[in-house]
This record gives C-alpha cells, structure tokens and sequence, in this order.
C-alpha cells in the first residue's frame, strides 16, 4: 500500500496548492486590491476553485482510497497515514456529490457579493446587496440538494464548518443556555452598580494600538517569521500554511480595545495554524479540524486570558505607557471591569461574554428561517431588527448597525455562525483540563508567561490538525462531550464578581 498512499499524498498536495492559491487571493482581495478588480477577480477564485474541485474528485483517487480504504483499518488510528485515509474518503465522498460547475459558481458569485456588502455595509444600503445575497442564497439551497438527504436542509451547510453535527442538536445546546442568558443579562442591567467602560472612550493613535497588539500576539506565541498582521473591513484569519499564516484587524481610534481584542482573537486561530505538526503539510489534514474548535482557541485567548485579571496584571503597566494621557489616573481594577463591562449591544464582535450567544443565536435562527423559506429576504432587516429587541432589547438605527455588519453570508458563509458558541463552549472545558495539567497557570499568566499554555494546547489540540474529527478529539482533550455547563457556570461566578450579583 506504500505506492499507492505516496500516490494519494501527491494528487491531494496538488489540490492542496490550488486551495491555498485561491485562498491566498482571497485575502488579499479583502486588503488590498482595488475595488474595480472585483470581476476580474472572481473569475480567478472561480477557476482555481473549480479547478480544485475537479482534481479532487477524479477516479483516479477514488480507486486510490478504495485500495486503502481495507488496509487502513488495520493501521494504527492514531497514525497520520490512517487518519489521512479516513479523513480523505469523508472529503471525497462528500465531494464527488456536488458538480464542480456549482463549486466554480459559487466561488465567482461570493467574490462579487463580498466587494457588494463592503459598499452597502458603508451606505447602510440593504437593498443593493439583496440581489447578491439572493444568489448566494439560492447556490447554497442547490448545494444542500446534492447532499440530500438529509433531516434539515441546513444539516449539509452545518457540516462543511462543523463535521458530523446536526441541525438538531445546535437547537439543543442553544436552548439549553438561551432563558439562562437572558436572565444573566437581566441581572446584570438590573444591577444597581453598573460598570462603566468611560475609560476605554478617547482619541487613542492607531499606530500605537496596532503595536500593543502586536506585542501581545507575540507573546502569546504568534511567529512573525511565519506570519503577518494587515487591516481588513472584517477581521479574520488565513492560513496558506503552517509556515504562512495571516491575521487582519480593523481599528477604531476612539474606542481602545475592540481591536485589541480582534488581535487576540484571530492571534488564537493563527497559534491553531501555526502549531500543525510540520509532517501534515499539503495533505489536507494540515487545517484545524472544525470552526467550533477553531473558535475554541479564538475564544480561549481572546476571552479567557485576554480579559482576565491574571493577563491585565502583567499588561495593564505596559498599555498605561502606551497611552500615559487616557490612561495614567485609571487602576486596574476599574480597567478589568471597563474591559469586561456587560450590556445589551447591536455589534456581535463588539459583544460581551454574556451577551455574545445571543448574537449568534439569532444569526442562527434567521438563517433557518431563510433556508426553508419561512422568511423572505425583503422581510430580513425588519425580522433582525425584531430578535435583537426582543432578546437584547435593543433596536439598530440602520441596517449597517443590523443585517449588514457581518460579512459571512457575502461570503457564502450559511451554517457558519453557530460555530461561534460551539468555541465558546468548548474554550472553557479545554481550559479546565489544561489548568488541571497546569497548576501555576495563572501565576504564569500574570508576569506575561504563556510558554507552558501554549505547549499544553500544541501537544493536545494544534498538533494534530484534522486528523481526528471533533467530536473524537473533544473526547481526547476534555475527557467526554461537548458541555454547556462548565461554560455558563463560568459566565456566573464571573460576572457575579464584577456586577456583586
């Protein structure tokens, strides 16, 4: 079986070089290419993608895979070959299922709505971008068909983000935290204390806030021989391999922390990227394994160390010199506070530990809605506007505050958003277990030492890249499932703390 898997691995590091091509225009069509090259540029990402699709599914690594697939299941599991094979045929399968017109189609019309929603997000104009969104719509309808059957028709989207879960089983988890959420932001806004982030408000340089994040994305662990930081309309990360691994971030010089903390966010994916075993390069295991591990790791970093006291004991002396004038008279208690500040809001990446689910939870149920046709696209911004009143109490002004402030479904991005708190939930139970195996950790973290966190997730988690599907590797980390519990009992001892609740 050794030719045919050195075989194997040379056909997938070719499909491998296409993706990372496409994706590598990707990124920079949302940072630096000019808005007329759109077309042109979607004509590229169609034919790299299609392209891709095409030699991906051929029969000639279909006949491959079924040589391999009897000999596999006598190798040892945990091997790279034999996860390799298993991960592969999961790929193929599902693959040879959608026709690589459909592929190149969806890449060209993505391309074009996402320099769309850039122009509309700007002018606040819905209506521009409903016909963008229409298509984007109707091609991911047509691939969930190829995919039939299945119980949902967001069963297949949920899928390519999140292997093996179910639609069902998203309603589940989300209605066994939403009353709770509800009621925890009820409490906090009821509190007779309220906290105040007066500090976190000012003119702030933005040179200066792309340097402190910078260093912190350092110390945490991020490689700049192996990676770099740009701007971008919608933070996010990319990896073209372990050894190339891009982060963007937008600024606001009147608000101090939302790109902070946007650094430490897609700092936490990149840690996930860059800590691949070498030996999975351009085999399509060399990806995290899933968007809700992926956002595991965002979550971890972002939230877990980037907003506890711990990290700001080290941090907040340094930042105080960043920004002397705003922030010299300020203690730090009245910092973690500011910093960790509860309430209602109309921005999800703006949105506080508490609140944030909820976001995604209406995210979520609007896009179930708008795959069975429920809901129609002209009635779209009135029924967002409608859930964040209802479960946030809060009304947006206009639609670049409302339907249009993410980019995910410009993107192609439906069945996406629910991966957000599935990270979120898993953050803290993988946390648990390293602070388990980690006893000094949070000493560690408040004199800015994250070497042993860091080899903690490598050895665990980033090490293996997709070899192992979630739920298998949630299993391997945490010991059991995916829990709800150990993440809501989090979210209440905390902020009982700063709220006295």
């Amino acid at each position: 079986m050794e030719k045919q898997l050195t075989q194997l691995k040379t056909l997938l590091a070719e499909v491998v070089d296409l993706q990372r091509s496409a994706s590598v225009l990707g990124w920079e069509q949302q940072t630096y290419m000019p808005p007329g090259g759109a077309a042109a540029r979607a004509e590229q990402l169609a034919t790299l993608e299609g392209l891709a699709h095409r030699l991906f599914v051929t029969d000639e690594i279909g006949a491959l895979l079924d040589d391999l697939k009897q000999a596999a299941d006598g190798w040892d599991y945990d091997s790279d070959e034999a996860s390799l094979v298993r991960f592969v045929i999961r790929k193929y399968e599902r693959a040879r299922r959608i026709p690589s017109e459909l592929v190149a189609e969806i890449a060209h019309t993505t391309a074009l709505a996402q320099e769309a929603w850039v122009r509309a997000r700007k002018d606040a104009d819905y209506p521009s971008f409903k016909p963008h969104l229409q298509q984007v719509l109707s091609l991911r309808r047509q691939q969930a068909e190829c995919l039939a059957p299945y119980e949902h028709i967001y069963d297949p989207l949920l899928d390519e983000y999140e292997p093996e879960m179910k639609t069902a089983e998203v309603r589940s988890m989300f209605a066994s935290i939403k009353d709770e959420l509800i009621e925890l932001v009820s409490a906090i806004s009821a509190c007779p204390d309220p906290v105040s982030d007066e500090a976190l408000h000012g003119d702030f340089d933005i040179a200066r806030q792309r340097a402190f994040g910078l260093e912190v994305a350092q110390k945490f662990g991020f490689d700049l021989e192996r990676g770099r930081q740009d701007e971008a309309p919608h933070p996010f990360c990319t990896s073209f391999s372990r050894d190339d691994v891009r982060i963007t971030t937008r600024f606001d010089g009147s608000f101090l922390t939302s790109a902070l903390f946007g650094t430490l966010h897609e700092a936490g994916h990149a840690l996930y990227e860059q800590g691949v075993a070498p030996e999975l390069a351009r085999s399509g295991l060399d990806n995290g394994i899933s968007l809700g591990v992926h956002e595991s790791q965002s979550r971890l970093w972002e939230n877990l160390v980037g907003r506890s006291r711990p990290f700001w004991q080290h941090f907040f002396p340094r930042l105080q010199a960043v920004f002397p004038g705003a922030l010299s008279a300020v203690g730090l208690e009245t910092f973690y506070r500011a910093i960790n500040r509860s309430g209602p809001s109309l921005i999800r990446v703006k949105a506080d530990e508490v609140t944030y689910n909820l976001h995604v939870i209406i995210r979520f149920e609007l896009e179930l809605d708008l795959l069975t046709g429920a809901l129609q696209l002209d009635d779209l911004p009135a029924a967002w506007n409608d859930k964040y009143e209802l479960y946030l109490g809060v009304r947006p002004n206009n639609d670049a505050e409302g339907v249009l402030q993410d980019i995910h479904w410009s993107m192609g991005a439906i069945g996406y958003f629910a991966t957000y708190s599935i990270g979120n939930l898993l953050s803290v139970q993988m946390l648990n277990r390293a602070r388990e195996a980690l006893p000094n950790l949070d000493a560690d973290i408040s004199t800015g030492d994250f070497d042993a966190l860091l080899a903690w997730l490598r050895e665990n988690i980033y090490c293996h890249g997709s070899k192992f599907t979630p739920r298998e590797l949630v299993q391997r980390v945490t010991g059991g499932p995916m829990d709800a519990r150990p993440y809501m009992r989090y979210l209440r001892e905390k902020y009982s703390d700063i709220y006295g609740l």
